[in-house]
């Protein structure tokens, strides 16, 4: 069992919200972190394939996109942290909006 930060009540380890005085308990947080660094990733990736699927027209720059795309999802698969120059040249020659994507979420 756990303990409300604001007032003391004795709380259900999976509570969201003090029973007694309704101020949201460390759960609350976690879960919107989540659901927040989810919705940037799912942006992002579907950023990378449509700008993968548009560069399809122009070979060399294909032949950068596809292997950073796949990349990247496999980071995100396995958990793994995502480099600044990664992000910076996914900025550069895949996408814009998915680079500014990848340097704002601070989780991966």
């Amino acid at each position: 069992m756990k303990y409300c930060s604001n007032c003391g009540n004795e709380l259900l380890d999976e509570a969201v919200v003090c029973v007694k005085c309704g101020s949201l308990t460390e759960n609350y947080e976690k879960t919107e972190e989540k659901e927040e660094s989810s919705t940037l990733v799912t942006a992002t990736k579907v950023l990378m394939i449509i700008s993968t699927v548009i560069s399809g027209f122009y070979i060399l720059p294909l032949a950068w996109c596809i292997p950073m795309t796949v990349s990247y999802f496999n980071k995100i698969k396995n958990k793994k942290p995502i480099g600044t120059g990664f992000k910076v040249c996914t900025l550069i020659f895949v996408s814009t909006i998915s680079g500014i994507l990848m340097l704002v979420d601070d989780k991966h």
